[in-house]
Parts: C-alpha cells; structure tokens; sequence
C-alpha cells in the first residue's frame, strides 16, 4: 500500500485519502492548487506545488526539485518538449496579431514590417523560454500532479529494494 492509500478504490486500486497524502520522500502533499494560482505561480515560475521554490537558478539551468517541497520539475526525458508548444503558440500569436495591427495602421511598410516581425519572432522566444517551461509545469501539475501513480510506485520499489 503506498503512501497515499487507506485501501480498496475503484477497480481494486487503492483509495487516496487527501489527508494522509506524501510525496516520494515522505513530505505531506499539499492541497491542490487552484487554476489561477498555478497560472500566477506558473508566470512568477515558481514551484506549481508550493509556490515558494525557484524553478530556474539561472537564464537557461533549472532546478531538478524544488529547493522547498522537493517536486521535481523535469520528471522524464522528454517530459519538457510540452513547453515548446507553449513557446510557439504565445510567439505565432503575437506575431499575427502585430503584423496585422502594423500593416493596417500603415506604420511599417513591407521590408521593415518583416525585419521587425523576424527580428521579434527570434528574439521572444529566448526571452520567454522560462515562462514557457514555467507555465507547462504549471499546467502539468493541474492534470496530471507530482507524483501520479506510476512514480509512486515506481519509488516504492526502489525503496524496497
């Protein structure tokens, strides 16, 4: 029985009593957080879970856990490639919507409308790259938080063994 079970759920899984809930290394899991908290944390990019922890430590490096509730922000290989949809979707949009307000307002005309748009569409995706990552951990954590059921018992076995 895991941490987090107090018996028999649906389907012969284990029921999750809230209350009694730890995360991998015993620390008691906090109530989940509400859609626009994890949007504001996610924007501060702070920890999903706690709010409190730093999730980068510099322009590019993150943290693997949260230096005040251990959540780990990179779970798997891959886990972070969500974060590029993010990135591209906030920079096509913006892109789209600057170059029709540009166009129609007549302020740029056609060869500096495309040196100023390329110039944008390179530049704010470095810049926004955290937000990105911060924002999809975010979201992450509100369908699927740290640790679901398959990294619990994934710790469980190495704690076994």
């Amino acid at each position: 029985m895991s941490a987090c079970s107090n018996g028999a759920g649906l389907n012969g899984s284990p029921a999750v009593n809230p209350h009694s809930c730890h995360d991998l290394e015993g620390v008691p899991m906090w109530q989940a957080a509400r859609p626009g908290s994890l949007l504001v944390r996610g924007l501060r990019r702070r920890c999903p879970r706690c709010g409190e922890g730093r999730i980068f430590r510099g322009w590019f490096a993150m943290n693997d856990r949260c230096p005040v509730c251990g959540r780990r922000f990179n779970r798997a290989p891959g886990y972070l490639l969500g974060s590029i949809y993010f990135n591209y979707g906030v920079t096509a949009l913006l892109v789209v919507v600057m170059y029709f307000t540009l166009y129609f307002s007549e302020t740029l005309e056609g060869k500096q409308l495309l040196v100023a748009l390329t110039a944008f569409s390179m530049a704010f995706p470095l810049w926004f790259f955290r937000y990105a990552r911060s924002l999809w951990i975010a979201f992450d954590e509100r369908w699927d938080p740290w640790p679901n059921e398959e990294e619990q018992r994934a710790a469980n076995l190495r704690r076994a063994e």
